[in-house]
């Protein structure tokens, strides 16, 4: 939601300066957009095929969905696991798998259930773990390439006007709203570029670090249950991954004193 805000007060700040300004009549051309936007598109699909378009789409909209992850609750998770494990043994963890909602722990969770050997088991997350980074920065390939698209088409949408103002020099008075439009086109590459595949590229990669961090929290956490660790030990390996305020946050409270107990 945050990315949206965004983009429509940036939206807003332009239109705003351009009031202030004088009209924004001025800024409103047809041919000006359709080279932009239509260029963008015609480029990307040369550049990409339809299914890597297709995941980029998916992936944007999941990003306007996407809520904020909590590093905390998924170490608390683990820990519950990994009393589990120590009192009742790994296969009582399959009951546990069966409630929980990501599928990447629970496939995590039923490889250790099924004996599988810790390097296997290891591989095969790490493994899922490279194909989802190299998906999300296909992903935003497409967002840079198109930021790059945006401005280029601009130039040429000025160099059309350009063109066109230059074949007309015998009517002066056409001269300066030629080259209004011609600088228009310009803008609108700048705009698109900046206010929209940029942000969107960067809300991915913040998505895909908060995604990768969370997956090898889970790879640490499962092998370290596999290894039969003491749930505080592997508290203490967990935290790791965070910072100094999700420790304090995770390390206190109700599941040390539960940890103690065991």
């Amino acid at each position: 939601m945050n990315t949206i805000i965004g983009i429509v007060s940036g939206l807003a700040c332009v239109v705003i300066s351009i009031l202030l300004n004088g009209s924004i009549m001025g800024f409103l051309d047809a041919p000006s957009v359709f080279v932009v936007v239509g260029g963008c598109l015609c480029a990307a699909f040369a550049s990409f095929t339809p299914q890597q378009l297709k995941e980029t789409i998916a992936a944007v909209k999941l990003s306007l969905k996407t809520s904020k992850v909590d590093f905390n609750d998924g170490i608390e998770t683990i820990i519950k696991l990994a009393n589990i494990a120590r009192r009742d043994g790994l296969l009582a963890l399959e009951e546990q798998s069966d409630q929980m909602p990501d599928p990447f722990l629970k496939k995590a969770i039923m490889l250790v259930v099924d004996g599988s050997d810790p390097e296997l088991v290891q591989s095969l997350l790490e493994t899922e773990l490279d194909v989802t980074k190299e998906r999300h920065a296909n992903n935003r390939a497409v967002l840079d390439q198109l930021s790059s698209f945006a401005p280029a088409f601009g130039m040429i949408g000025t160099l059309i006007g350009l063109i066109n103002m230059l074949a007309n020099l015998s009517d002066m008075s056409s001269l300066g709203p030629s080259m209004s439009v011609a600088l228009v086109t310009t803008f609108y590459g700048s705009m698109l570029a900046n206010l929209v595949f940029i942000p969107f590229s960067r809300k991915l990669k913040c998505l895909d670090n908060n995604e990768s961090l969370q997956k090898e929290l889970i790879i640490e956490g499962v092998l370290s249950i596999q290894n039969g660790e003491n749930p505080r030990v592997i508290r203490e390996k967990l935290n790791a991954f965070l910072s100094k305020k999700g420790v304090k946050e995770s390390g206190s409270g109700e599941g040390v004193a539960k940890e103690n107990k065991e």
